[in-house]
């Protein structure tokens, strides 16, 4: 009697435990601590479970005892799996397929680059190859951004850079953003704030026409910086409540860390709109480049309001020893009609 009292706390425990793993917002505590970063590796959790699921059938089968109770376990960890297949299968194990550019097409990369640590040349042949007109770059200090911009425009494609820093001890404190001079004369904007520990650098239109760009660094979600990281994400929502935005960078935050963040149905945070998941590469990891993409963690995102549609995007795979941990995001948007 005892026996089966605790056989049925026990598989209650674990049912609550991967329900809060797979869907985290029915309880509230997407953002809180220890979820927070439990939820980040959801690919990681579904190939976890998927061994146990197959180690738990191997000790049923051999043990009769056990047997009931495997079963029981079993079936809990083949729901998990093939419910979070479910939604990474919604979200899209990836789609490279790019549209022809057009002349009105703003092509967008994403690298968070570890202080620099790939290297001018590195990172401005991704540009230059990805044919980037907006090039964010969380970690990467002002003389890195300008090397980068004078490689550049010497292959033909003159970009001006940008960099905000916290300080200067750190190149984790700095983030850069660069602009191709074909859409125009840039500013940065010193009044709207920024995020809290690492700087997000907002740029606005001189002419008053282009897009707003914001150059996302969110602070990772530890135990001593929670607060903060839900403050930025906060802020970041609040980054995009205007028309004509696009946002791309480290946010350090998965799509189901930012559900409930958008202004309405379709909106992953603000008014913006997830490229990654708008193109079915949304369930491609891009944190650490040590692990799989299908089992790192999407946490590098291009977004963008409605002005804007996908017109192709991918994850880059082929610079994971480049010397950052993070792997390149490339966005093609498209005006909308």
């Amino acid at each position: 009697m005892v026996r089966r009292i605790l056989a049925a706390a026990l598989l209650l425990v674990v049912a609550v435990a991967l329900l809060l793993l797979s869907w985290p917002q029915l309880f509230g505590l997407l953002r809180s601590s220890l979820i927070a970063q439990a939820i980040s590796f959801r690919g990681a959790a579904a190939v976890a479970a998927l061994i146990a699921f197959v180690i738990v059938i191997v000790f049923a089968t051999a043990s009769r005892r056990f047997r009931r109770l495997g079963a029981s376990l079993a079936i809990l960890a083949l729901g998990f799996v093939l419910l979070n297949a479910a939604i990474l299968e919604g979200r899209g194990f990836g789609n490279t397929v790019f549209q022809p550019k057009r002349a009105s097409d703003v092509t967008v990369v994403s690298w968070n680059t570890l202080g620099g640590a790939p290297g001018a040349n590195a990172i401005a042949t991704l540009a230059l190859e990805a044919r980037a007109d907006i090039l964010s770059l969380p970690e990467t200090d002002r003389k890195t951004a300008d090397a980068v911009a004078v490689i550049m425009t010497a292959a033909g494609r003159p970009m001006t850079p940008h960099t905000t820093a916290f300080d200067e001890i750190s190149k984790a404190r700095s983030t850069s953003v660069l602009v191709s001079t074909r859409l125009g004369r840039y500013r940065v904007d010193s009044t709207s704030g920024s995020t809290t520990t690492l700087p997000t650098v907002i740029l606005l239109p001189d002419g008053g026409t282009g897009p707003t760009i914001v150059a996302v660094h969110a602070v990772a979600p530890l135990p001593t910086e929670l607060a903060n990281w839900n403050s930025d994400l906060e802020w970041l929502s609040g980054a995009c409540r205007s028309p004509n935005v696009i946002m791309a960078g480290d946010f350090n935050a998965t799509l189901d860390h930012l559900v409930g963040l958008g202004t309405s149905p379709g909106t992953t945070i603000g008014r913006c709109t997830d490229a990654a998941l708008q193109s079915r590469n949304g369930a491609v990891g891009t944190w650490p480049t040590a692990t799989p993409a299908l089992v790192s963690a999407p946490i590098d995102h291009i977004m963008a309001t409605g002005d804007w549609r996908v017109s192709g995007m991918r994850v880059v795979q082929n610079l994971d020893r480049a010397g950052s941990d993070h792997r390149p995001i490339v966005a093609q948007l498209s005006t909308t009609p």
